[in-house]
Formats: structure tokens, C-alpha cells, sequence
């Protein structure tokens, strides 16, 4: 099966800039600014982002909470290796930006597109962080 080289080196990058919140001065938008947040001096650490899938749909997928059920769109890139991604499952209550403590891992090739939603700052990324080994 083909890598889909583009999605993956865009995730990388985005997943590298949250690692590492360094950049430079330039001003840039959208997925490939080289780093978090509306300047460069300001502390975030996440780019959140939907994903869609090969068919155009947005990818959502299922969580629990509490013992309830509930779905997502929203991601943060914890890491990627190969053809595979590995993302934090946000959600968003009123207007902010939360960890549901679930992560899922993610096949490269089946994501079509990704939109750049904005930078943050997620609480708690220490002990819900994972990366491949």
C-alpha cells in the first residue's frame, strides 16, 4: 500500500512543533505556521485539527466519558511513525479545548485532508501523552 507522504509530512511537522515550541519571527497561517499560538512568544501546545477521511467525510469517532458514550472530531497529533498516527481525542466545552483522555492510532492512508482548527493549550498533556516506541 502507497504512503500518502503528504498527510504524513504534515503531521509530522505538526506533531514536531508541538514537541518543540521554537520558530522564528516570520508570519505565517494555517497548518505549516512553525509554531503554536498567534506569535511566537506566547506558551501553547497544541494545533488542533479535524481530520477527513478518503470519501470527504469528517472523521468523528466514539469515546467514552463517565461511562457515557459520546464521538469527536477533534484531535491533537501525539505522534507519527511509519503510516500511522497516533491522536488525543479533544473535545471542546464551551470555549475551550479538552483532553477526553482517549487516544486512538490511525492509519495515515485512510485521511484525505486536514483542517487546522487553532492553537491551544490542553491541561494535563503529561500523563495522557503517548508515542511510539
Amino acid at each position: 500500500m502507497s504512503t500518502n507522504s503528504c498527510i504524513r509530512n504534515l503531521l509530522k511537522f505538526i506533531s514536531l512543533l508541538q514537541k518543540n515550541s521554537l520558530g522564528t519571527n516570520k508570519l505565517y497561517s494555517n497548518c505549516t505556521k512553525p509554531f503554536l499560538g498567534p506569535s511566537i512568544n506566547n506558551c501553547y501546545n497544541t494545533r488542533v485539527i479535524t481530520l477527513y477521511k478518503k470519501n470527504g467525510k469528517l472523521l468523528e469517532v466514539p469515546y467514552q466519558d463517565n461511562n457515557t458514550s459520546n464521538t469527536s472530531s477533534l484531535f491533537r497529533i501525539n505522534d507519527v511513525k511509519d503510516n500511522c498516527c497516533n491522536l488525543l481525542i479533544l473535545t471542546k466545552q464551551k470555549d475551550k479545548y479538552i483532553s477526553t483522555g482517549n487516544c486512538i492510532t490511525l492509519n495515515i492512508n485512510c485521511i484525505c485532508a486536514i483542517k487546522c482548527l487553532e492553537d491551544v493549550v490542553i491541561d494535563n498533556l503529561c500523563e495522557r501523552r503517548y508515542t511510539f516506541e
